[in-house]
């Protein structure tokens, strides 16, 4: 399923070791390590046109390739009782129409209410990669790092599928479980790597800090 672009459609399940890089207003950013090859697959800050090529203005982030290309550019959209978010790809230009959108699945629910994906924009059929689905769920907790992109009805016929999954890492060496600055990122097969890294970007802007912290916990 290509959104972003067929580039990031890998044959093979995709790993990322995603690192929280910042904690000062007014950027959030994230490094995304590839598990098979060790570098580094993507990063995003929120410091706004000409800082790594990224954000379109303040309050928006950018999505960026390992040589700092824009790949996605996140926004919220205001006003919005849902925390509504829209992705467009590239660095965002005026006038230009969002590629998604994502909100929290209910308004009383909190940051760990789970969100709902929308895309916007038609998917281009002319690869395997490509879907038709126009809505993806994310269930589970972002700020506990627990949750699952889910695909309904990836198949005629078929159930849902698990096209993304964010879990805690967990140190095998030092059997520890890492806290929540720093995550696993796995794709699916098939499943489009960037636009599972945009939806990070979206999840942790409606989780923000708020709420309980999860530090480094010994595995006995």
């Amino acid at each position: 399923m290509a959104v972003v672009g067929e580039e990031y459609c890998d044959a093979e399940e995709r790993v990322l070791t995603v690192r929280k890089t910042s904690h000062f207003s007014p950027g959030d950013g994230f490094a995304a390590y590839d598990h098979r090859t060790g570098g580094l697959a993507f990063r995003a800050d929120t410091y706004g046109r000409g800082h790594g090529g990224g954000a379109a203005s303040a309050g928006e982030l950018a999505l960026l390739g390992p040589t700092g290309e824009a790949l996605v550019t996140v926004r919220r959209r205001r006003p919005s009782l849902h925390q509504r978010w829209e992705g467009f790809l590239g660095a965002r230009a005026d006038g230009q129409k969002p590629l998604f959108s994502a909100r929290r699945s209910s308004i009383l629910g909190g940051a760990a209410a789970g969100a709902i994906v929308e895309l916007l924009a038609p998917l281009s059929t002319s690869s395997s990669c490509a879907h038709a689905a126009a809505e993806l769920r994310v269930d589970g907790s972002f700020p506990r790092r627990c949750c699952r992109l889910v695909l309904p009805n990836a198949e005629s016929g078929a159930g849902e599928a698990v096209v993304a999954e964010i879990r805690r890492k967990v140190d095998e060496g030092a059997r520890v479980v890492m806290g929540r600055d720093v995550f696993v990122l796995r794709v699916s097969a098939g499943f489009d790597a960037a636009f599972a890294m945009g939806i990070v970007l979206v999840l942790d802007q409606i989780a923000g800090d708020a709420g309980e912290d999860f530090p480094m916990a010994k595995i006995w």
